[in-house]
């Protein structure tokens, strides 16, 4: 196969998710859907999702700038540029940034299950207006995924 995927650093899909940014940069579709690709950029001072656990993927982070500090079951973690967090299925995570500058961060997804949930609250945003606790974690369930409290 002589084909390669490339995305440029204006390309991909753009979501939208209040405080938070996920461009799609592999939606599982060059890899036979073992490895899913985005970008996420979080404003300062944001949290992200409810504390939750995969059931069916890997999931990794690698903050490429910025500060985002991982919670995992009740432990924090702090991860400055340069940190790589990997997650595999049924642990308790959520990330936050905490710092006064934008956090971006490379998220793998293994297999790529969970693209399209990214998907599924932009539209559930569409919908509805705003994107509630409530409603996230009826989005996670689509994906074998459960809320961690």
């Amino acid at each position: 196969m002589d084909d390669v995927s490339i995305t440029g650093p204006d390309g991909g899909e753009i979501i939208e998710l209040g405080p938070a940014r996920m461009r799609i940069m592999e939606d599982g579709s060059v890899t036979q859907h073992r490895l899913g690709i985005g970008e996420i950029t979080l404003a300062p001072h944001s949290g992200g999702p409810p504390q939750h656990r995969h059931a069916e993927h890997d999931e990794g982070f690698y903050v490429v700038s910025g500060h985002v500090r991982f919670t995992v079951g009740d432990r924090d973690h702090e991860a400055p540029k340069g940190t790589l967090v990997m997650v595999p299925p049924g642990v308790p995570h959520t990330f936050a940034n905490p710092g006064d500058e934008p956090a971006v961060m490379l998220n793998t997804f293994t297999p790529d299950l969970y693209v399209q949930y990214f998907r599924d609250l932009r539209d559930t945003i569409a919908a509805d207006g705003e994107l509630t606790p409530a409603a996230t974690i009826e989005v996670m369930a689509r994906y074998a995924t459960t809320p961690a409290t």
